[in-house]
């Protein structure tokens, strides 16, 4: 195939929301010493899904890069601080575990901690791996501080990101890209254009006649108004792995001082996030379809939630999976038009992110060739898969027995990559690592440690030191983590004193 390099003057980005006006930001950033037009079509009349208000810590990197602060985005989005996520039930009913953003032990070069806590769990050692892990402890007590900025060792090693009003970061995207020269239109799209070779060529409005533009970004959400009406692009269903297909939310007012954690807790047929706002709690139900009604579901949040509701319950199916193309001719999706993998690790914001920077990286000069395209298709379908591997693990690993569906998850075959991962860590401890994996190695082994997966053996490097001095180390490690937590302040003193606000 001949390579054709195409220029781009202009940009048109459809739908607004989180994903719109974060690449709207993002490339008006970019783009800022080109002669680029940027316009973003978004209709009021249309809503938007807004239910996710969870991040991973790559947020703060994304919104940093635009020159904004974490106290800028704290205060302008009624945010909170998270430290990780608590597992409530999913191993078994009555447990609970926390994967948090940052390191667990001081390990040394050659060998990883968790070979050393392996090693003495061997020989009788009763702590969790957990004990070593400063974002635990934190998240454990509700406490929080901001990470030194030169750490004297792994133990002091944290991140962390942000609960926050998900309509309000738009604002704030919103106002930023405006301010760099995006141009927004109030319309609804009424039809699409495509041109002799089956580009898209221009959309038409309902009262502003027709846009062309070179680029298209389809941020439309679910229904991929670009990508997948107009485009036809391929949509590889996901959900023989991933079989919650359905969810209800709602907000309600806060009861008690906001937790520096999500809290994803499993029922019969899904599970429920907790995500606490500064002055007002998240809450939802993720669930499948096959296993429980619509009604049952609804009535399973309503009983755990807390809280005056304040609002009536929305409900959203979906169909968990990626476009086989996410960028297709002259169209690249963002967000839910891309592909939608459920909630439980946060995970839809970070892969709205992860596609703005593959869009900067592929257009360091505005243009771009089928050479951008194909590796831009080839790298998505990797991160989508890597994250789609890990969420399953939480649930082939249960032991919960209790329902259809758990016993489903428990016994269904899974991917080769997950496979490949899950034996080498049994079978030797090793982590394998993959390109473009947004979740690294401590991030697994707080999955296979919540689950109670431990491997038959350890790297027999670990076996340099006597067990006794290792012993001596492992306590001083904890004594560490302990001492450090005296210099923490709660979690809500954190958020009275830096964002000047009554909790």
């Amino acid at each position: 195939m001949v390579s054709i390099t195409k220029k781009i003057n202009s940009i048109l980005i459809v739908g607004g929301g989180t994903s719109g006006w974060m690449t709207a930001a993002a490339l008006s950033h970019h783009f800022q010493k080109s002669n680029v037009s940027i316009t973003l079509v978004e209709s009021s009349q249309l809503g938007t899904i807004g239910v996710g208000e969870a991040t991973i810590p790559t947020l703060r990197r994304f919104y940093q890069k635009l020159g904004l602060t974490d106290l800028d985005v704290l205060k302008a989005t009624s945010a909170t601080c998270k430290l990780g996520i608590e597992f409530k039930d999913w191993y078994k009913p009555g447990s609970s575990f926390i994967h948090p953003f940052g390191l667990f032990g001081q390990g040394t070069q050659q060998v990883d901690f968790h070979h050393y806590w392996l090693r003495a769990k061997q020989h009788g050692d009763s702590s969790e791996l957990a004990d070593y892990s400063l974002g635990v402890s934190l998240a454990q007590q509700n406490k929080f501080k901001l990470p030194a900025q030169k750490p004297k060792s792994q133990l002091e090693v944290f991140d962390w990101a942000l609960h926050f009003d998900a309509a309000k970061f738009a604002e704030l995207m919103r106002d930023y890209a405006q301010n760099h020269g995006v141009k927004l239109i109030d319309d609804k799209i009424i039809d699409v254009d495509l041109n002799s070779v089956g580009e898209i060529d221009s959309v038409t409005l309902e009262s502003k006649g027709h846009i062309s533009a070179d680029l298209f970004i389809d941020c439309s959400g679910f229904k991929g108004l670009l990508i997948n009406q107009t485009l036809k692009t391929e949509y590889i269903d996901w959900s023989q792995w991933l079989v919650c297909d359905r969810a209800v939310a709602v907000q309600s007012k806060s009861v008690s001082e906001p937790l520096a954690r999500t809290v994803a807790q499993a029922h019969g047929a899904g599970w429920q996030w907790k995500i606490p706002l500064q002055h007002r709690t998240g809450n939802g139900h993720v669930y499948s379809s096959q296993y429980i009604s619509e009604d049952e579901a609804t009535t399973i949040l309503l009983e755990n939630v807390e809280g005056e509701l304040l609002q009536d319950p929305r409900h959203f199916s979906f169909v968990p999976g990626r476009r086989e193309k996410a960028w297709n001719k002259n169209c690249i999706a963002v967000g839910l038009s891309s592909g939608f993998l459920e909630p439980l690790e946060s995970t839809s914001i970070a892969l709205v992110e992860t596609a703005i920077e593959k869009i900067i990286l592929s257009l360091p000069k505005p243009e771009y060739s089928n050479k951008e395209v194909a590796r831009f298709n080839e790298v998505t379908a990797l991160e989508y898969e890597r994250v789609r591997d890990f969420i399953i693990l939480h649930y082939k690993a249960t032991q919960r027995d209790d329902s259809p569906m758990w016993r489903y998850c428990q016994n269904m075959a899974i991917p080769k990559t997950l496979e490949e991962k899950y034996s080498r860590y049994k079978e030797c401890g090793d982590i394998l690592r993959y390109p473009w994996d947004i979740f690294g190695k401590d991030s697994w082994l707080a999955i296979f440690s919540g689950f109670h997966i431990f491997p038959n053996t350890y790297n027999s490097q670990a076996e340099n030191m006597p067990l006794e001095y290792l012993q001596q180390n492992l306590s001083y490690m904890k004594k560490r983590v302990a001492e450090q937590m005296e210099s923490a302040e709660s979690h809500t003193e954190f958020l009275r004193v830096n964002c000047k606000i009554d909790i």
